[in-house]
């Protein structure tokens, strides 16, 4: 007997999408938008002036008690117990082996609670993990994925439309920090963080204010050029930005040296943690001999290389893999990140190329970000 598949979850803000004439996918069980109508319009806003994402499929995971920062410690590789409180840091949760389970963004909201936001597609593995390794700590987990609704306000004028529907303090807020307030009246903690290369804000909200928010928005960024916007574009605002997508940049198969992430990895924290053992060695191998590395690779024609397209030499050697491609509207060529031997990963290797369905096209090996913006 075959069992249905679980029909997809819908966000707080379904009936918006749809009212707006969205596109819609199924994205990690969930229902989300792809596109409201041209992807490279809504790519161009961000960079240009704003634009307005639903996020709500992320997971938020609350650990709180007098041991929360140690536990966290222990459960990720980062220090988080040394983040101030306010502060937010990307680190990631690793196997035993030292492989990455997923990799995350950490708010600290007073000195003894944490929020953990976890991808869609991980979420439940991130909280599986989490509730194991805390459970020797003086620390509670609590799954809060239907507490919040997420609003991204991304691109150069976020801050301006923002500003102009909360009183919270946005020219003190860093990046990488977040403060509780209130936005449009309704309460909200406001995060300067965001996953498109753009200076902007994301809003954990309650799903019950997110509609009342989203239209709050789109009201005051209309004359600044804000547009609703879908994962197609961010997939490719983030590619732009070299960060990377689990599932593609980020798998249980990689650590995070192999990824160019071991920065996220804090050996000189006190304690032991998961996987430590396992990165120390990957740590050593990564400064000795790297087996690969990430890089960029920006086209020489017009053909758009996939994630799983094979990278080769001179002589059609295959270097390494494709892990993300995409037409780059800022750029105006196709890019792609890869994985490639360590021998090819120097800017400007000679004889790289993408076989793309059997045909080899030249591609130029370059430093990543492909796009950074000026501050």
């Amino acid at each position: 007997m075959t069992t249905a598949p679980a029909a997809p979850r819908r966000t707080a803000l379904d009936a918006v999408h749809r009212a707006l004439g969205a596109t819609m996918t199924d994205f990690a069980g969930w229902d989300m938008p792809l596109r409201y109508g041209s992807e490279r319009d809504e790519h161009n806003a961000v960079r240009n002036t704003a634009g307005l994402f639903d996020l709500s499929h992320m997971g938020e995971i609350t650990v709180t008690g007098p041991q929360a920062g140690e536990a966290l410690d222990f459960a990720l590789v980062g220090h988080l117990s040394a983040l101030a409180v306010g502060r937010a840091r990307y680190t990631m949760i690793c196997a035993a082996d030292g492989g990455i389970l997923d990799d995350l963004i950490v708010y600290r909201l007073g000195e003894a609670e944490f929020m953990v936001v976890a991808n869609a597609s991980n979420a439940q593995v991130v909280l599986d993990a989490v509730i194991d390794r805390v459970s020797g700590f003086d620390a509670e987990v609590r799954d809060d994925r239907d507490g919040y609704a997420l609003i991204a306000v991304q691109g150069p004028q976020s801050p301006a439309i923002l500003k102009s529907l909360t009183d919270a303090d946005l020219d003190g807020l860093k990046y990488y920090a977040g403060l509780p307030g209130t936005v449009a009246g309704r309460p909200a903690l406001i995060a300067r963080t965001g996953y498109t290369g753009e200076d902007g804000f994301e809003l954990f909200v309650s799903p019950t204010d997110a509609e009342t928010l989203w239209q709050a928005l789109t009201e005051a960024g209309t004359p600044y050029g804000l547009v609703p916007c879908g994962l197609s574009c961010r997939d490719t605002l983030r590619l732009e930005a070299g960060m990377p997508l689990y599932g593609h940049e980020l798998t249980t198969a990689l650590t995070p040296f192999d990824a160019g992430l071991g920065r996220v990895v804090k050996f000189d924290k006190p304690g032991d943690f998961v996987g430590r053992r396992a990165l120390e060695l990957a740590a050593e191998q990564a400064a000795a001999n790297p087996p690969r590395k990430l890089v960029g690779l920006a086209a020489q024609g017009r053909r758009v290389p996939r994630a799983g397209y094979q990278v080769t030499a001179e002589g059609g050697t295959v270097i390494g893999e494709v892990t993300s491609g995409a037409p780059s509207p800022t750029l105006g060529k196709p890019i792609a990140m890869a994985y490639v031997d360590a021998a090819h990963a120097a800017p400007g290797t000679p004889g790289v190329t993408v076989d793309i369905r059997g045909s080899h096209e030249p591609y130029e090996v370059v430093a990543l970000p492909f796009y950074k913006r000026q501050r």
